[in-house]
């Protein structure tokens, strides 16, 4: 064995080594890499709360005078579902009631006068075990816009010293006082928000707790339906644009501008990803050429190590070692780099898109481990390949 060593170590070129070593480097880093921010951009491209998704589109009347009566009929709400460019369609039911909402911050008492809507679940950009209400446990989950929490930071909070700036979790930690009234009745509630919506521009509740309220605080249980929400194949759909100008509808936000946004996105998306697995290719390409061409290098050496009676498995030992020590320290400075580096691009997801990554690494930490003993196996086999070759020539 130490006969091995010395002729290893009189034709092995560090540099060479070194040079493998870096590629070899910068391949598993690229891989691994691209694992990494698969997971950390999953949650904005996919999912419950993605950036990208179905297209959505919330309408209204214009309201033309005071006390003009902006709200759908039936046979309108009917009508439009039925059309070619609608996927689905759901209502916005308001509370029919007073909501008087206040809270604490560092001694400061805030107070307003608040509303409640509600839509089918599966409009809601938002998921959450807690989106539940039960009338005997008097607490009541809430869904606010992300831009409300923006205003507040921005807005509210600088005019006053006594207003702390704060995050998403910790206004998930706050508990609203809630006072409901009407039709004779009034009720207090623990309200708790239990997500943000980028997609809704209201402030939700469940649906069952709006149909229990209404029928406890209303007068009437029939609210009238002033909005609407819709699920469409293209928000810039000419049909779908003529169809709102004919009917008079107003939609919250120019769709063909949201459409373009989604567009740039998606196409953003997909050449980050395309230029990954190209390089992600390249890399496992340097991979497999390293430990050949350091085979070849040696290739006079192999010989007469198999002439002079070395087994196999003796000549392949010294490369065997030299292939794991390589593969163990290349896989742990890579995912040291991504550690390192990985911080630095959350954050400005954070800041970019106002949303929270609660993403982890065990998922590229195990792609490291099963991509460490595949090369090595793989190494192994190469190496073991390439010596019975030799010994056949022989």
């Amino acid at each position: 064995m130490r006969l091995i060593w010395k002729l290893l170590r009189k034709h092995i070129s560090l540099s060479e080594l070194g040079i493998f070593f870096v590629a070899n480097l910068i391949g598993m880093v690229v891989i691994l890499g691209g694992v990494q921010l698969y997971c950390d951009l999953r949650p904005l491209v996919s999912g419950e709360n993605a950036l990208v998704g179905n297209d959505y589109v919330v309408i209204s009347k214009p309201v033309k005078r005071v006390n003009s009566n902006a709200v759908f009929s039936r046979e309108e709400i009917e009508e439009l579902q039925s059309q070619s460019f609608v996927l689905r369609l759901g209502e916005f039911t308001p509370a029919q009631y007073h909501v008087y909402g206040g809270i604490n911050l560092n001694g400061q008492a805030l107070s307003t006068l608040m509303f409640f809507e509600a839509i089918p679940d599966d409009f809601i950009d938002v998921r959450s075990k807690e989106w539940k209400f039960k009338p005997s446990k008097h607490t009541v989950p809430i869904i606010i816009p992300r831009n409300y929490l923006n205003l507040y930071n921005f807005g509210f909070s600088n005019t006053s010293d006594k207003l702390p700036q704060i995050t998403e979790s910790m206004m998930k930690d706050l508990e609203l006082e809630l006072t409901l009234s009407g039709d004779g009745n009034k009720q207090k509630f623990t309200g708790k928000v239990v997500g943000f919506s980028d997609r809704l521009n209201t402030i939700l509740v469940p649906y069952d707790f709006i149909s229990w309220s209404n029928k406890r605080f209303a007068k009437s249980e029939n609210a009238a339906i002033s909005r609407l929400i819709l699920e469409v194949v293209n928000p810039s759909d000419p049909e779908l644009l003529s169809y709102f100008t004919a009917h008079g509808y107003v939609p919250e936000e120019k769709p063909a501008e949201s459409s373009k946004a989604l567009f740039l996105l998606r196409v953003s998306v997909g050449v980050i990803i395309f230029i990954g697995v190209i390089f992600s290719l390249l890399s496992l390409i340097i991979l497999t050429l390293s430990i050949y061409l350091l085979l070849q290098k040696n290739i006079d050496k192999l010989e007469n190590l198999r002439l002079i009676g070395y087994t196999t498995s003796a000549v392949a030992r010294p490369y065997n070692l030299i292939a794991i020590v390589l593969s163990v320290s290349i896989m742990v400075l890579s995912l040291w780099a991504i550690s390192q580096v990985r911080p630095l691009y959350i954050n400005y997801l954070v800041e970019s898109t106002g949303r929270e990554i609660h993403t982890t690494m065990a998922l590229t930490i195990v792609c490291g481990i099963v991509l460490m003993f595949g090369i090595i196996l793989f190494n192994i086999s190469v190496i073991r390949r390439k010596i019975v070759e030799i010994s056949r020539k022989r």
